[in-house]
C-alpha cells in the first residue's frame, strides 16, 4: 500500500521562521549562565555525595550489587585472570627490562585501584605488552644492560634499582598527565587514535615483542636495541650470534610452545564451552621451575632462570623524579597508547553489555592507578586485550572481580614468589610470544577493511609498515598525523554536486547519481558535502566556478551587458520610481527576470548548506565574494538549509550588506518555490509551498 504526502504552507525565510517559531534567548542568556554558575557552585550534602559517587564508582554500584546472582561469576572469572596475571606479569617484566617480581607488583596495585575508580565492569587492568615493551625502550635508553654484568654481584642489586626507578618514573608521569588531562576534560583526545590505527599498532607492535623475545629463547646474552629501526637491528643480531644459542634453552621454548599454543587455540576454539579456559600459562611455569629445579638447569646447561623473587609488599620508594626531562616525549605517547587501548577495550564490552563508558573517568582511573602504584615499584598498566577477554567471557559481571583477581596476586607475592627461582627466562619469553595471538590475528580484519573503507585500510597499512620499520613510538606519530591528514584531504575535496528536483515532490538529489531528477529552469542548485574554511576555499570557489560556468571573461561580458541594459532603461524611461531600496542590485526583485537572457542561462544559484557543518572566516569572506561576482553577471544568490551557527557566522561577517536577508530560506525547495513565483509575477503574500 503506498501513501501520498500533500503539504500547503506559507513560504518561510529564515526570518519569518524565527518569527512564527524562534525563541529570544539574547534576555534570557545570561541569566541561564548565571543560574549554571549558581548551580556548579552550590555546596550541598546531596551534591557531595553525587560527586563522590560519580569519582569513585564503587559507591554508586557496590550498594546495587546482586549478590547472589553475580557473585559466582566474578569469582570465578577474578580467579581465572589472577592465575593469568602471574605468568605474564612476569613474562611482561621482562619486556620493561626489570626483574619479575616487579611485574606481579604491577599485576596487583592497579587491579585494586581501578576496582574503585574505573566505569569498565568487564576490564581487566595489568601490565600490557605493548606498553611494557615502549617503557622497556625507555628504560634501555637510560640505563642499558652491561653484558659482563654477574647476576648475583651488589652491582647488580643496585642496576635494577636504577631500572625500576626509571620505570616508575614512567608511570608516574604518565598518570600525573592523565589526571591533567582528566581535569580538562580531555578524554575525547583519545578518538584520535581511531581503530585501524590502535589495531595496526598493536599488531605491528607484536613483531617488535616477538622479535625482541628470540635472544631469551634461544639462550642469547644480545644488547637490546632502541630508537629506529631497532627490529631489524635486533633481528640482524639475532642471526649474526646464531651459532651461539643456548641449546636446552632452545629445547625448552620449542617445548613450551608445543604445549602453549594448542592448548590456547583449544581455549579460543572451545571458549562456549569451557566454564574457565585451561590455565596453560601457569601449569608451564609451575612445570618448568620443577623440572629445572630437580634438574639444576641453570648449573648444568648455563640456562637463565628468574633468580630470587622476594617475599613480601614493597617498600614505598620515590621514582627517578629527575629523568622527567628525558622521558617526556616517550611517556605521552606510552600515555595514549594505554589509554587509548583502555578505553576502547572498555566502550567494546560496554557495548555489548548495555551500559555507558565514561572517558573522562577513565582518565582518573588509570591516571590514579599509574600515579599510586609507581611508588610501589610499578611499572605503567593500562587495560589488557587478553585477560580482558577472558574475564568477560569467564563470566565476570562487576568491577569486584577485581578483588578476586589481586587476593591470587598477592598470595604470591607474601607466600608462592620465592617458589619461582628455578623458572627459565625462555618459558617468560614463550608466554609473551604467545599472548600476542590476537594481535598476529587481526590481519584477517584487512578484506572487510578493504571492502568498507580503502582509506582507513590506508592508515591501517601506513601505521603497520611505519612502526614495524622505524619504531614504536615515531610509527605511532607517523600514523595518527597520517590518518588526520586523511581526513583533512577529504574536508579539502568534499563533493560538490548539482541538485535535481523528483517530480511532483519536494526531494532534490545529485543528478549524477539520480538521472530521473531533473534541473529547474534558470536555476543552478548545488549542494556542498563538507566545512567551508581556508584549507579548502580555493577547490570550492573552483568548483562553483565550474559548475556554474561563470568564468572571468563571462561576469566581465554579462557585467558589460547589464550595464548596457540599465543605460537604455534610464534613457527610455524619464520617470523612475525608485522603491527604496539603498543598494541598487535588489532594487527590484524581478529585475534580473527582466533582463534579455536566454532561457538556458543560469538565472539564479541556490546554495543547499545542509552539510555545511561550519564556515571560518575566510569561507565567510569567499560566499561574500561569490555575492559580488554573480551580482556583477546578473545572477541571485540564495541560501537554504544553514544551520544557525554557519548563518550567525555568515550574518556576523558583514554577508547581508551584499545579499539580500530575504534570500536565506529554510528549506531547498520553500527558496525554489519563491524563485519560480517570482518569475511568475506572483503577489507574495499568497505564496505557499505545494508538493
Amino acid at each position: 500500500m503506498s501513501a501520498s504526502v500533500a503539504v500547503y504552507r506559507n513560504i518561510y525565510t529564515e526570518d519569518r521562521f524565527k518569527q512564527a517559531y524562534g525563541s529570544d534567548d539574547s534576555a534570557s542568556g545570561s541569566l541561564r549562565l548565571r543560574e549554571k554558575l549558581a548551580g556548579r557552585c552550590m555546596c550541598s550534602k546531596r551534591a557531595c555525595l553525587h560527586l563522590l559517587k560519580e569519582r569513585i564508582p564503587i559507591f554508586s554500584w557496590l550498594p546495587r550489587y546482586r549478590l547472589k546472582k553475580w557473585i559466582l561469576g566474578d569469582t570465578i572469572a577474578g580467579l581465572t585472570v589472577g592465575i593469568l596475571h602471574i605468568p605474564q606479569g612476569m613474562a611482561f617484566a621482562l619486556l620493561t627490562s626489570v626483574a619479575p617480581i616487579f611485574g606481579l607488583y604491577t599485576s596487583f596495585f592497579p587491579v585494586v585501584l581501578y576496582m574503585f575508580f574505573g566505569t569498565g565492569r568487564h576490564v581487566s587492568t595489568g601490565t600490557f605488552a605493548v606498553v611494557s615493551l615502549m617503557t622497556g625502550s625507555v628504560v634501555e635508553q637510560l640505563v642499558p644492560t652491561p653484558l659482563e654484568l654477574n647476576s648475583s654481584s651488589p652491582e647488580a642489586a643496585e642496576f635494577e634499582g636504577q631500572r625500576i626507578a626509571v620505570a616508575s618514573a614512567v608511570a608516574l608521569l604518565s598518570g600525573i598527565i592523565m589526571l591533567c588531562m582528566c581535569g580538562l576534560q580531555l578524554g575525547f583526545l583519545s578518538t584520535y587514535l581511531s581503530e585501524p590505527i590502535v589495531k595496526a599498532f598493536t599488531s605491528a607492535a607484536a613483531f617488535h615483542v616477538t622479535i625482541s623475545q628470540l635472544q631469551n629463547m634461544l639462550g642469547l646474552r644480545l644488547q637490546r636495541y632502541t630508537g629506529t629501526f631497532s627490529l631489524f637491528k635486533t633481528l640482524a643480531s639475532v642471526m649474526e650470534n646464531l651459532p651461539d644459542t643456548n641449546m636446552a634453552e632452545l629445547l625448552i621454548s620449542l617445548v613450551c610452545l608445543a604445549v602453549l599454543v594448542p592448548v590456547k587455540e583449544i581455549n579460543m576454539r572451545y571458549r562456549q564451552r569451557l566454564r574457565t579456559p585451561i590455565p596453560v600459562e601457569i601449569l608451564t611455569v609451575i612445570i618448568a621451575t620443577c623440572v629445572a629445579y630437580a634438574s639444576s638447569l641453570d648449573t648444568t646447561y648455563d640456562i637463565e632462570i628468574v633468580g630470587h623473587i622476594p617475599a613480601g609488599f614493597p617498600r614505598p620508594q620515590m621514582p627517578a623524579l629527575h629523568t622527567f626531562p628525558d622521558i617526556a616525549g616517550d611517556t605521552i605517547a606510552i600515555t595514549f597508547v594505554g589509554y587509548a587501548v583502555s578505553v576502547s577495550l572498555a566502550m567494546i564490552y560496554a557495548d555489548k553489555h548495555g551500559y555507558s563508558i565514561h572517558p573522562n573517568q577513565e582518565l582518573l582511573a588509570h591516571g590514579v592507578s599509574n600515579t599510586v602504584s609507581s611508588f610501589f615499584t610499578c611499572f605503567p598498566s593500562s587495560a589488557t586485550l587478553a585477560t580482558t577477554n577472558i574475564l568477560e567471557s569467564a563470566g565476570g559481571y562487576t568491577q569486584l572481580s577485581g578483588l578476586f583477581t589481586s587476593l591470587v596476586v598477592l598470595i604470591v607475592l607474601l607466600l608462592i614468589g620465592p617458589l619461582f627461582y628455578f623458572l627459565p627466562k625462555a618459558v617468560l619469553a614463550c608466554i609473551n610470544v604467545t599472548s600476542l595471538r590476537q594481535m598476529f590475528l587481526q590481519f584477517q580484519d584487512l578484506p572487510e577493511l578493504w571492502r568498507v573503507s580503502k582509506m582507513d585500510f590506508m592508515v591501517w597499512v601506513v601505521t603497520w609498515l611505519s612502526v614495524v620499520i622505524l619504531n614504536v613510538d615515531l610509527g605511532l606519530a607517523i600514523g595518527v598525523v597520517f590518518s588526520m591528514m586523511t581526513v583533512i584531504c577529504r574536508t579539502q575535496r568534499a563533493g560538490c554536486s548539482v541538485l535535481g528536483r523528483a517530480s511532483n515532490t519536494e526531494i532534490y538529489r545529485p543528478l549524477e547519481n539520480h538521472s530521473k531528477c531533473y534541473e529547474v529552469p534558470g536555476v543552478k542548485i548545488l549542494t556542498y558535502n563538507g566545512p567551508i574554511y581556508y584549507g579548502n576555499r580555493s577547490f570550492f570557489r573552483e568548483e562553483m566556478s565550474r559548475l556554474l560556468g561563470l568564468t572571468p571573461e563571462k561576469i566581465r561580458s554579462r557585467e558589460k551587458a547589464r550595464k548596457a541594459l540599465e543605460k537604455r532603461e534610464r534613457e527610455t524611461t524619464i520617470n523612475t520610481v525608485e522603491r527604496g531600496v539603498a543598494n541598487t542590485s535588489f532594487s527590484s526583485e524581478n529585475e534580473f527576470f527582466k533582463s534579455e537572457t536566454s532561457e538556458s542561462d543560469v538565472q539564479a544559484v541556490l546554495l543547499d548548506c545542509s552539510s555545511v557543518i561550519f564556515v571560518d572566516v575566510a569561507g565567510a569572506r569567499l560566499f561574500t565574494q561569490m555575492c559580488t561576482e554573480c551580482q556583477k553577471a546578473g545572477v541571485h544568490v540564495y541560501l537554504a538549509n544553514c544551520n544557525e551557527n554557519v548563518l550567525k557566522i555568515l550574518t556576523s561577517s558583514g554577508l547581508m550588506n551584499f545579499m539580500n536577508p530575504q534570500h536565506i530560506f529554510v528549506t531547498v525547495h520553500d527558496a525554489v518555490m519563491y524563485i519560480q513565483q517570482q518569475r511568475e509575477k506572483t503577489p507574495e503574500n499568497n505564496t505557499t509551498v505545494w508538493v
